[in-house]
This record gives structure tokens, C-alpha cells and sequence, in this order.
């Protein structure tokens, strides 16, 4: 078995339910990563500034960033590539927004270059709940003032709300116009065509000359799922909802809350996955 690259989500998975993880064993694992060539790549919903303050502790410049989804590809703080939304898609989902849900029984957040963009409108619970994600929050009068590059519309219900019924609503009135996910947390995110995980895995692919047979990645929720089937070797957190585990069966060792992405790499590392037959898709 050869593994040139590894990919994870990170909410849920490799970020225990304290927003936090093993330090000490992922600066011990990125050394060995190191000296076996293997890239490390964090492939997350969350904002790329967001993405790396989370590896501050074990110097964010080691890690590759998709961030918004794959909407930003960053590596050595050079932004690799990037798909950003057009006005009039953001103008359209806004319009479907407001015929649909005209209570205002959702959030809308847009995450684009310079920071994430709410009404405002929201209320300051609302703000605090948004800036446990993003770490720059901007409230505005009107959405369609905001001057920036926006790589994500996000509409965020109560945690407690199934969202797969919005996210097919969505699919079912875009088509391929759009590309739509859940995204955990009550979230929908809608992105530019054709961008998700998998898409820029794709192009780190061929910027490394690195096949999705020698790729292994980390995931919880559906916007993981693209990239858990590109890779040869996917895995799924016991912590996921159980339609994960029906697309994907391939288990971390532990959950997101006992470093079960760490396990599961230092498992890679030692072998305990050689025998491909476990990875029959």
C-alpha cells in the first residue's frame, strides 16, 4: 500500500466536540508524514484563516487547506485556487430564500475572501453562535452591497432541524447550476458548480501527480462525501449519522472525541490496512 496524501474533515471529525486536538501526537504524526512524503491536507466547510488557526499550534504553514468546501485551495499561504459564486446566483438563492422561508427561519451567512457577512438584522446570540466559525463577522444592511469574493452561501437552521429536505428542495431548483451539501450543524451550503472536497483533492491531485489510489481521507457529514469516494481509502467517524456508514462502511478506529483520525493514521502508517479486500467499495 502507498499513501502520498491524507485528507480530513474537521468538525466532527478530526476536531474533538471542544473545538480542539491532540497537539503533541499531531506534531509527532506530521514529522512522520514528513519523512514519508505524505501530504496533509485539513478539507473542511470552514474559511481558510479559520482552517489555519486551528493548526497554529503545530505551525499552520505544514498543512494544505480546501477550505468553504473546496471553494479556496491555499498551500504555503498561496492561494492555489478559488470559485467564487456570481451576483446574480447569490441574488437568485436569496430570492428562493425568501419565497420559501419567509419567516426568516434560517440564517443567512456569506463566507467570501475577507470575512463572513450576516443581516443585520441578527441578533447578538446569532452572532456569537457564528463567530464560533468564522473568525471575522461583518453585519450588513443589504447582501447585495457586500464588495468581495463570495466562495459560500450558507443558510443555517436550528442544529436540531433534518436539513437534507432543503438541501434536495435546492438541488431540485438549481440542478447543476449550483452545487449544494449539507454541511452539519442545521447548514446547507451552496457553492459555484462543480466545486466540493473532491474537486479540490482533484487538483492537488494533479499539482502533486498523486492518484486517488494513493489518497486516504477522513469525513463525517454529506459534504465529505465526494471526496471519502474519490479516495482508495475512505473512512468514516463512528460519530457520523448512520447514512455515512451506509455509503461509505469503512470505520475510524475511535470517534472524533478519542482522536479516532490520529488512530486511524498511525494504523495506516504501521500497515494495519495492507490488505486492500477491506476496502472493497
Amino acid at each position: 500500500m502507498t499513501i502520498k496524501l491524507i485528507a480530513t474533515d474537521m468538525d466532527g471529525t478530526l476536531l474533538r466536540d471542544d473545538r480542539t486536538f491532540d497537539y503533541a501526537r499531531m506534531e509527532d504524526l506530521l514529522d512522520q508524514l514528513d519523512e514519508k512524503g505524505i501530504r496533509f491536507v485539513a478539507a473542511s466547510g470552514n474559511q481558510y484563516k479559520q482552517l489555519r488557526s486551528y493548526f497554529e499550534p503545530v505551525n499552520p504553514d505544514r498543512i494544505t487547506y480546501v477550505s468553504d468546501n473546496g471553494a479556496l485551495i491555499a498551500h504555503n499561504n498561496e492561494v492555489l485556487a478559488e470559485s467564487s459564486l456570481s451576483r446574480d446566483q447569490i441574488a437568485r438563492v436569496m430570492q428562493w430564500n425568501s419565497e420559501t422561508h419567509a419567516n426568516m427561519d434560517n440564517l443567512i451567512i456569506l463566507s467570501g475572501n475577507d470575512g463572513a457577512y450576516v443581516s443585520n438584522h441578527a441578533t447578538p446570540e446569532m452572532i456569537a453562535a457564528v463567530k464560533t466559525f468564522y473568525p471575522t463577522v461583518h453585519q450588513v444592511e443589504k447582501f447585495m452591497d457586500v464588495d468581495d469574493n463570495i466562495f459560500r452561501f450558507s443558510l443555517v437552521w436550528d442544529p436540531s432541524v433534518d436539513v437534507h429536505e432543503h438541501v434536495q428542495q435546492l438541488r431540485e431548483v438549481f440542478g447543476e447550476e449550483l452545487h449544494t451539501t449539507g454541511s452539519g450543524f442545521g447548514s446547507v451550503d451552496i457553492l459555484a458548480p462543480g466545486v466540493n472536497k473532491r474537486t479540490g483533492l482533484e487538483q492537488l491531485a494533479a499539482k502533486w501527480d498523486i492518484k486517488p489510489e494513493e489518497m486516504a481521507a477522513f469525513g463525517d457529514n454529506g459534504n465529505d462525501l465526494e471526496m471519502l469516494r474519490y479516495v482508495k481509502y475512505p473512512f468514516v467517524m463512528p460519530n457520523a449519522e448512520d447514512f455515512m456508514k451506509v455509503r461509505v462502511q469503512n470505520l475510524a478506529v475511535n470517534d472524533n472525541n478519542h482522536n479516532g483520525v490520529l488512530d486511524t493514521i498511525e494504523a495506516l502508517l504501521a500497515g494495519a490496512y495492507d490488505d486492500e479486500t477491506v476496502f472493497d467499495k
